[in-house]
């Protein structure tokens, strides 16, 4: 191997690994609220019969900046490169962290969410773009495997964190990490497709509404959105609200929502490694993330048909649940896969937001279902609908392994 060749390897598995920690830091904040919403509610007073819905006022306005920070940052990413939004989002949302542990009052905490998931949308999307963009088309699903492997035991830090210290040092420790890791970023190098693509000034880049301007476009960028869909629904409300679930199936015990997300976490962690060596062995990520999807729906079932859970049951459950759908990295992989250079970085950022995003009108319908029947056939209704979208939408999307990603959209 000639020294040039070395040179690659080590900046490529630099990226990697920078990719991989700005995405644990990014999972660690984003699920901190899930860990720290009952103590930190009770500290600022709200009442009892108010945590869970104050709980989705919260997270819908943290789903809400994450949404409208896909957009941005997905379009920053075509227009002025993949660096900048590593650069930009990391620095957003760790000073919003860092302010959030101030918060003494629930619409203070909601706003400081909302700046805090503009920031922590920009992450993931860069991180798979440049990984997909700079790593061998045969072997780029294992540098997104390690992104997200790595990425998601952010969340079991968040657990341990939020359990042992109070909640605002849990927000300061998030914010701190983002800081440190600001400073680790300054040797990454950008994106060689987006370089090539930028000397090209005839084709637009990062026009969000070219998605929409063709049908067959704009079908397969919704397709890729939906297939998301079950995943955090299982992680934002099933394992979220599962105080509330576990109190309808008679829980021997009050069920910690904390230590099922971080036992969900290590589920997806797991799921997202096994899900990246199964797709490489079947030369398919359709096939893998179809398999992955039937998985989640027994783990739901089971989940929800466990009367008298106990605390070990419940984290059994969890584990199952989060490695059933523990195909986030090969889902952000086939959105990356699906479009050319000028508007990947768009693409890959707004589509896993999206689905995130997606949570606020899934939370409006699952609430309807609880008033009109209960909180379990509810939970049983939504899983049912979006898992059926979901396979649909795997099911309508090309095989994407081994595609050539230097292309352009016209």
């Amino acid at each position: 191997m000639d020294q040039q060749a070395q040179t690659n390897k080590r900046n490529v598995t630099f990226l990697v690994i920078v990719a991989a920690l700005g995405y644990f830091v990014d999972i660690y904040d984003l699920v901190l609220f899930s860990v720290v919403r009952i103590k930190s509610f009770t500290e600022i007073g709200i009442s009892a019969e108010h945590m869970r819905t104050e709980g989705e006022y919260v997270i819908n306005m943290q789903m809400f900046g994450l949404l409208l920070g896909g957009l941005l940052w997905g379009i920053i990413g075509d227009k002025f490169g993949r660096i900048k939004v590593l650069f930009g989002s990391i620095l957003m949302y760790s000073l919003a962290n860092i302010a959030n542990g101030f918060a003494n009052d629930v619409h203070t905490y909601a706003i400081i969410r909302f700046i805090a998931g503009i920031g922590l949308a920009g992450e993931l999307g860069a991180g798979i773009t440049l990984v997909t963009e700079t790593m061998d088309k045969e072997k780029r699903g294992y540098g997104t495997m390690v992104v997200a492997g790595i990425g998601l035991l952010g969340a079991a830090a968040a657990a341990t964190i939020g359990k042992h210290f109070t909640w605002q040092t849990s927000y300061f420790v998030g914010g701190g990490m983002g800081l440190l890791l600001l400073l680790l970023r300054v040797g990454t190098f950008e994106s060689g497709m987006f370089k090539n693509a930028e000397q090209d000034k005839a084709v637009s880049k990062g026009n969000f509404f070219m998605l929409f301007s063709d049908r067959k476009r704009f079908l397969k960028y919704l397709a890729c959105i939906c297939l998301g869909l079950p995943l955090w629904f299982i992680v934002g409300i099933l394992v979220t609200q599962s105080p509330e679930i576990g109190k309808a199936l008679g829980a021997k015990e009050l069920l910690n929502p904390g230590t099922g997300i971080m036992y969900t976490y290590f589920g997806i962690a797991i799921g997202d490694v096994v899900c990246g060596v199964l797709a490489q062995v079947l030369r398919s990520r359709k096939k893998t993330v179809l398999i992955f999807q039937g998985l989640s729906v027994i783990t739901v079932i089971i989940y929800l048909t466990s009367t008298g859970l106990t605390e070990s049951n419940f984290i059994l459950i969890c584990l199952f649940m989060g490695f059933a759908v523990g195909y986030w990295a090969t889902f952000v992989t086939i959105a990356a896969e699906q479009f050319g250079t000028n508007i990947r970085s768009t693409v890959t950022t707004t589509a896993p937001n999206f689905v995130r995003g997606a949570l606020i009108p899934i939370t409006f319908v699952f609430e309807l279902f609880v008033h009109r029947y209960d909180i379990v056939s509810a939970a049983f209704i939504v899983m049912g609908i979006l898992t059926i979208i979901a396979m649909l939408s795997v099911a309508s999307l090309k095989e994407s392994f081994n595609k050539d990603l230097n292309y352009l959209e016209q």
